[in-house]
């Protein structure tokens, strides 16, 4: 897509502003990061609080026709193999839209608030999970929330940053939702985010989006961070980014996101199954797999992109898999790296061998995440 076609989100104009290097994301003028570079930008969110501006993802409400968010839960679990029914009012879940092959379609995340929830979904899938759900939830009523804007709020000092403008947040704990003033826009704020640190997602009306952002970045540990610090931060804590990690060929069970099927949608709970591509996940969960989604170590400097393909021996005559995301870790000190690899090589410590421009570079298969998540819980 040109420039003249990208579209903009609320805070365009603060990234212009901030001096923001723009690329094209998802449709998206975006920014990658701003003056102080990468590296600098992920070091502050580990250390400090970084300010993301998130709102080219997808921000959709969901209700029962009847207005029962009851409804709406029992409906939503026909598209995601989580327990939605459960999930009590002011929490949030991890969990995925599947095919009927156990592919992944997305990754979201799902919200209940009374007699609704709310779904965030990818920026490059919006379109397709909108349609998804309008087809298949014809006794839902689909809105799609175009004037919101979404900020993440991101770090060990972002509490006291949005407490500073909104204090009962210091009360919430981690996947906790709840409607909260903050500058006198009317907020939907989640105690999660995307780089294993503790902080916040809040949704808030486009109109109020750049005043809310100027705020935060009042206070002293706060600072715009792009999508460049946002990548390797979620690398770094063994997160997916889709299209990536995980796609239409990748079941939940292969990602290694077995932990967010609930007993309750597996074989034996209440509502076992009742999602596209139940029977292949639901084997799957007592049989195995043939590959697992791990992380990778690469000896050396130099990072190990995505695409890379693993060997189990530097010949590269006995092929593993390969490479999904690969950068430099600015926390590790060293290359990270997620792979899907046979599953007889996914044990931590198991040396592999990846090609890198037809180079032998050894590697070991990594526990996940590469740094400790933060989460307040």
């Amino acid at each position: 897509m040109s420039a003249d076609t990208l579209l903009h989100t609320p805070l365009f104009t603060l990234h212009e502003e901030a001096g923001g290097k723009m690329v094209p994301f998802a449709g998206y003028a975006m920014p990658l990061n701003y003056a102080d570079g990468i590296m600098a930008e992920h070091r502050h969110v580990r250390e400090h609080a970084g300010l993301f501006d998130v709102s080219h993802m997808g921000q959709v409400r969901l209700r029962g026709r009847s207005g029962d968010g009851e409804a709406a839960a029992h409906a939503l679990e026909r598209l995601v193999p989580a327990d939605i029914v459960a999930l009590k009012t002011g929490r949030q879940r991890y969990t995925q839209f599947t095919n009927e092959k156990g592919g992944i379609l997305d990754d979201l995340m799902v919200a209940r608030m009374g007699d609704s929830l709310l779904l965030v979904i990818n920026a490059a899938c919006k379109d397709a999970d909108i349609a998804h759900l309008q087809d298949e939830l014809a006794d839902c009523l689909v809105e799609v929330l175009e004037d919101r804007a979404l900020l993440a709020l991101q770090g060990p000092e972002a509490e006291d940053a949005l407490a500073a403008l909104a204090p009962a947040v210091r009360d919430m704990k981690f996947m906790d939702v709840r409607d909260v003033d903050v500058d006198g826009a009317l907020c939907t704020i989640s105690r999660s985010g995307y780089t294993g640190e503790d902080g916040f997602e809040i949704s808030l009306p486009a109109m109020d989006a750049s005043r809310v952002a100027r705020k935060l970045l009042e206070q002293p540990a706060v600072k715009l961070i792009g999508l460049g610090a946002r990548d390797s931060l979620r690398l770094e804590a063994g997160m997916c980014l889709y299209g990536s990690d995980i796609d239409e060929t990748t079941t939940p069970v292969e990602a290694a996101l077995e932990w967010s099927i609930q007993k309750s949608r597996r074989r034996g709970g209440a509502r076992e199954g009742g999602f596209p591509g139940a029977d292949v996940i639901l084997a799957q969960l007592e049989e195995g797999v043939s590959r697992r989604r791990v992380g990778l170590l690469p000896e050396g400097r130099a990072p190990v992109r995505g695409g890379a393909p693993l060997y189990a021996d530097v010949e590269f005559a006995t092929p593993l898999g390969k490479v999904t995301s690969g950068a430099f870790g600015p926390t590790v000190e060293a290359p990270v790296a997620m792979a899907y690899v046979a599953t007889d090589y996914a044990a931590p410590q198991t040396p592999i061998v990846a090609e890198l421009r037809g180079r032998a570079v050894p590697a070991t298969v990594h526990v996940l995440p590469f740094v400790p998540a933060r989460f307040k819980r």
